[in-house]
């Protein structure tokens, strides 16, 4: 890959970027969050340990899915699609943010990266986030984890941990395990599995808590939020090559709400669906 080819690559990447971030605004169920990139990279290097100097892929995509979590109210979203990876060092990635594996092995690899938590608008479901006030966009530190079982049994465990700098200032974090199903190829392959979010009290008191003062801005009564276990869910993620650059990519996931997510004075509904299309062309 030539210097005026990264440059072009690179520059797209800024502007799509910020294009993404204004666009989207709303959060995913947990199983979306990673697997549009990252379901077949562990795998990947398990079974091509050859994995070349750079991987790209630039794409569009739409997404459908709540508002904001607990809301009946759903909305489809457009953006980019992006996904550059260095060897097993660096990536950037609209999916899992731009960082660095610190080890990278056949079976597992940890690092960290800066992802981003768009916030909250309370403009997002009409009038019954009024009162609530903004929760502001905000980076994220993630730390993750990732490890392949066995090339018979390529079963993928994946977790991390995401500390906000911004917004609520609170922990979250994410464990899930996913698998290639039955009918899988070098054309077609297709991931199915399970997913959990948790988080501290300050993520959940900020997005399903009710302050006194809001209590009396609005029609809700004071509610303190207690961390622990978000939403459990169930993902899939699959990928047909059209051709062996042109990639379509069909994503959907469901979550329910536990705990004080799901008691919240906020909360519409408990359960959550959403479903995301995409083209991605692979360099």
């Amino acid at each position: 890959m030539d210097l005026k080819f990264k440059a072009l690559i690179y520059g797209l990447v800024f502007i799509t970027g910020v294009f993404f971030l204004k666009a989207a605004s709303a959060q995913t169920p947990s199983p979306l969050e990673e697997w549009q990139y990252s379901s077949g990279i562990q795998l990947q290097r398990l079974f091509e340990p050859a994995v070349p100097k750079w991987q790209v892929e630039l794409g569009l995509g739409s997404q459908f899915a709540p508002a904001a979590d607990g809301l009946r109210r759903y909305r489809v979203q457009g953006g980019p699609a992006i996904d550059i990876r260095y060897k097993n060092i660096a990536f950037l990635s609209t999916g899992e943010g731009f960082g660095a594996n610190l080890f990278s092995f056949r079976h597992i690899s940890v690092g960290g990266a800066i992802t981003y938590d768009m916030g909250r608008s309370p403009h997002v479901d009409g009038r019954d986030l009024n009162g609530l006030g903004t929760i502001h966009p905000a980076p994220e530190l993630k730390f993750f984890a990732t490890t392949v079982l066995s090339k018979s049994f390529p079963l993928t465990l994946r977790v991390d941990v995401r500390k906000q700098f911004g917004a609520s200032f609170g922990y979250i974090g994410d464990a899930g395990a996913y698998m290639p199903m039955p009918g899988s190829s070098k054309r077609f392959a297709w991931f199915l599995g399970p997913s959990v979010t948790f988080a501290d009290a300050r993520y959940m008191n900020t997005y399903f808590g009710i302050s006194h003062t809001q209590a009396a801005d609005t029609r809700y009564a004071f509610y303190k939020a207690r961390g622990g276990f978000k939403s459990a869910g169930l993902g899939i993620s699959a990928n047909y090559f059209v051709t062996p650059h042109l990639i379509l990519n069909l994503d959907a996931a469901y979550d329910r709400l536990l705990g004080s997510a799901a008691d919240s004075p906020i909360t519409q509904t408990r359960n959550e669906e959403a479903v995301s299309l995409s083209a991605i062309y692979k360099f």
